[in-house]
């Protein structure tokens, strides 16, 4: 059997336990399988800052996408390699068609490096406080989307995305990585599939020696495209529905399981 050449994980839900870390198993089945050859991607909603922290933990370094596929993200240079940004004005066209389907919903953009936020955009990650700033209008910026952010406390992102999909289609890439109340906005057709195809074509790579991993609604795509996709056990019931190949909860070490498996 050909081991695959790159194994693409999304981080929460997946990669990392409930509480955010990654056990002493899950560094350990990364180390063989980057030992063995493969190249671990990060292929992940998280912007560069955040993704950064978790590749210390690990000991992965490369290349990761973030923001859902619109940044490419050097992790040992921290810079940001490559970037399919929302233009201003379909993202306008976008908040128009959030604010009929969603009255109060607020906005914030995730620029790479920082977030801007309306005052009605009302989550706070605590770890990452130090990269966001009020404004009065995210349209006010001279700043690069990588997605626009759209938050509702009266919703779920399930229901928050069945009632603009219609609205926002040919407008941009909507998704949610399960996030209660929030939807992610990225440009038209970028998406984190269509991003580590591009990195795949680059590095020779067919799709047929991809294994990936994911749990939520904006990693269906990496999972169908991949040679051997695995749903994890706690993943969205839209995840459960599409992916046939399954395995165990992050909680219970799903990546590492598989990944033992195929490098020993």
């Amino acid at each position: 059997m050909t081991l695959p050449r790159i194994v693409a994980t999304d981080l929460d839900g997946t990669l990392l336990t409930s509480g955010g870390a990654v056990s002493p198993r899950t560094r350990k089945a990364l180390r063989s399988a980057r030992a063995a050859g493969a190249e671990i991607v990060f292929v992940t909603a998280r912007p560069p800052r955040a993704v950064r922290l978790i590749a210390e933990q690990t000991g992965v370094t490369g290349t990761a996408i973030c923001s859902n596929g619109a940044i490419v993200y050097d992790l040992a240079t921290d810079e940001i390699t490559g970037s399919l940004p929302l233009d201003p004005a379909s993202a306008r066209k976008i908040a128009q068609a959030l604010a009929g389907a969603l009255p109060g919903v607020g906005l914030a953009i995730e620029t790479g490096r920082s977030v801007l936020a309306e005052a009605a955009y009302t989550l706070r990650i605590a770890e990452d406080m130090a990269y966001y700033r009020e404004v009065r209008s995210v349209f006010d910026e001279d700043q690069p989307i990588a997605k626009l952010l759209a938050m509702s406390e009266a919703h779920t992102a399930d229901e928050m995305l069945a009632a603009v999909l219609a609205a926002l289609t040919g407008l941009g890439e909507v998704t949610h990585s399960g996030v209660r109340g929030l939807l992610e906005i990225s440009a038209p057709g970028v998406t984190k599939a269509g991003t580590l195809e591009r990195l795949c074509l680059e590095r020779g790579v067919d799709r047929g020696e991809v294994v990936a991993f994911g749990d939520m609604p904006n990693d269906l795509a990496v999972l169908a495209y991949a040679g051997a996709g695995y749903a994890m056990a706690n993943a969205h019931e839209t995840v459960l529905a599409a992916i046939e190949r399954r395995t165990l909860s992050n909680d219970e070490d799903g990546v590492a399981a598989v990944l033992e498996e195929l490098y020993g």
